[in-house]
């Protein structure tokens, strides 16, 4: 878990940064700054987790020229003579506006976490951090020796990932808090939730085969004559069959339930009558000889069988519904405490464009 979170974007937050003088604000949450310094330095990280090439940033200062630089190096002879500099400073641009969106988000939903966690009286200590830090160590670096070297090619630091874990331990503890009421599922309402949903409860029909499959229709005919004179399936599936599932098995296919094969094979199987050959059925270069040896009818479960896993369900959407309208509090209320800098506005800040429909999305730490 840590090293493939941590080889991506998703990863550490603002004021994880080591000495240094401030710079100037990219953007203030409920009137905690975000530095241009930690921007800048999560920057670097960004564009080293998406194969930015040469690790460069597209920095505006220099109108790209840089960028432009690193990606005309990366471009084959032909490329290069083909390719204009006005076309690689919009990549260059675009580039840039992504990893900015990106690492202002990141910077901003951490600012919204720790403030979140702060206003519910939550706090992780630095034993849990530790805890949870080493774990995560173990688990993605066996090796100490891989573990410096994800720290030196990242360019980030142990102060840096033990902010990211800090921060995710927050976030778990803040849903856990969110969902913990527990909704009173009393019988009268697992019998309504089943009565309203009686389909979900259905197990379909199922049919057990028989099955040859050949590439050609000559050969497809031939088997099903074969069974037709009494021999048996074990011979003419291992005699024509292409199917390796079962042509060492007397054919034998496991129950199929009805809508889980292909359409036309899925018609012929639940319209054929048990103990009765079919075909050849032609299902795209492949022609079918079959017969059903087993029905297994649509069953209702019934009320006694499902009742715990209804409870289990109610529960689920309830703590679902409860995650879904604090999701929807929180950034509305955090969106509105969050001032950015020209130039570094997104959807997440007051002063930005408008945002989309948000959920809850673990993948932002």
């Amino acid at each position: 878990m840590l090293k493939s979170a941590l080889t991506v974007l998703a990863v550490a937050g603002a004021g994880l940064l080591g000495d240094g003088a401030p710079t100037d604000p990219v953007a203030t949450v409920n009137g905690k700054v975000i530095e241009r310094q930690a921007f800048d330095h999560w920057m670097t990280i960004a564009a080293t987790s998406t194969g930015n090439a040469g690790a460069t940033v597209p920095d505006r200062a220099d109108d790209y020229r840089r960028c432009i630089a690193t990606k005309r190096k990366a471009l084959s002879p032909a490329q290069r003579r083909r390719i204009s500099d006005p076309t690689l400073r919009a990549r260059c641009r675009r580039d840039y506006a992504q990893l900015r969106n990106q690492v202002m988000q990141l910077l901003i939903s951490f600012e919204w976490i720790d403030g979140e966690a702060t206003l519910r009286g939550l706090i992780v200590t630095d034993a849990e951090v530790t805890r949870s830090f080493e774990k995560q160590k173990r688990q993605s670096f066996p090796k100490d020796s891989d573990f410096q070297t994800f720290l030196k090619t990242s360019g980030q630091t142990v102060a840096d990932i033990k902010g990211r874990v800090r921060l995710d331990l927050l976030s778990n503890k803040i849903r856990e808090q969110v969902t913990a009421t527990r909704v009173p599922v009393t019988d009268q309402v697992v019998e309504q939730y089943y009565d309203q949903h009686r389909s979900r409860f259905v197990e379909p029909e199922e049919r057990s085969l028989r099955i040859v499959v050949t590439k050609r229709r000559a050969a497809a005919e031939r088997a099903r004559a074969e069974l037709e004179r009494g021999v048996s399936w074990e011979s003419v599936a291992r005699r024509y069959s292409t199917d390796f599932a079962s042509k060492d098995n007397g054919g034998k296919l496991a129950p199929l339930a009805e809508g889980a094969a292909d359409p036309v094979f899925d018609q012929a199987i639940f319209r054929a009558r048990r103990g009765r050959l079919v075909g050849p059925v032609r299902l795209g270069s492949e022609y079918y000889v079959f017969t059903v040896t087993k029905v297994k009818r649509e069953r209702q479960r019934p009320l006694a069988e499902v009742k715990k896993t209804i409870r289990q369900l109610i529960q689920s959407e309830a703590e679902q519904a409860a995650l879904d309208a604090f999701v929807q509090d929180f950034s509305t209320r955090w969106r509105a405490l969050t001032e950015c800098a020209a130039g570094y506005r997104t959807s997440d800040c007051r002063n930005g464009p408008a945002p989309a429909p948000v959920v809850w999305d673990d993948t932002r730490r």
